[in-house]
């Protein structure tokens, strides 16, 4: 039964891949040699992991081990479902698994489609060592770990909590990675969502530590003028 469910999603994918697709996403990902891009868009990828959201981890983990990227992205989206609903140990048990093999997790589409969803709702049942765990990801060397450290966050973010991810931009500040400096912006931008003067107070405080590209993406939603002042004292 598991092998014919993991067979026939492999089979929609391959279905589903359009070329159109597949040459947009070798221009914005920038694969590794060894990554197959077939072309199949998110909203299908994530319709797919509804349907087949009872998958057994075992197929799960070969969907994630696989160099064809829809398939890894597919398998986290199956995961992501999996610990939207379960509870207490069996969420736990999810997230280390997920955890465990964030070396699947390698490019940005699947770290931004997977943490908050996958990790942020685990964060959100209020583990004791919610700052342990994103701050040993913050201090991985692998660039996708400190990635999915800071997009977590965005499932607090939702929920007004924004410590944390501050606490990540303090730490990330002087990250070597232009990749981790957008991340910041985007999730000091969505806290300005939520809190445009916290989020403006934080920048003037910090304003001096930031990158950059920190700076023009947490005040893209801000207006022309205060933007501009921002962007041009950094």
């Amino acid at each position: 039964m598991t092998i014919v469910s993991l067979e026939a999603l492999r089979a929609e994918l391959r279905d589903l891949a359009e070329p159109g697709v597949r040459a947009q996403q070798l221009r914005v990902l920038s694969p590794a040699g060894d990554d197959e891009l077939l072309g199949v868009r998110v909203p299908v990828l994530r319709r797919l992991a509804r349907a087949y959201r009872n998958m057994v981890l075992k197929d799960v983990d070969v969907l994630l081990h696989s160099r064809v990227h829809e398939e890894r992205f597919a398998g986290l989206l199956i995961l992501a479902e999996q610990v939207r609903t379960a509870r207490g140990a069996d969420r736990k048990a999810l997230v280390d698994f997920y955890l465990a093999r964030t070396d699947c997790v390698d490019n940005w589409d699947l770290v931004d489609g997977s943490a908050h969803v996958v990790l942020g709702p685990w964060l959100l049942d209020g583990p004791l060592d919610v700052l342990d765990v994103l701050n040993e990801l913050a201090a991985s060397s692998w660039l996708w770990d400190r990635r999915i450290a800071v997009l977590a966050t965005l499932a607090l973010i939702r929920e007004g909590r924004f410590e944390p991810t501050f606490h990540l931009v303090h730490t990330l500040c002087q990250d070597q990675e232009p990749l981790i400096h957008k991340a910041l912006g985007w999730m000091l931008r969505e806290i300005g969502r939520r809190d445009e003067p916290l989020m403006v107070a934080f920048l003037a405080r910090h304003l001096a530590e930031l990158p950059r590209i920190t700076v023009r993406y947490a005040t893209e939603r801000l207006s022309p003028g205060e933007r501009a002042r921002f962007v041009r004292a950094r």
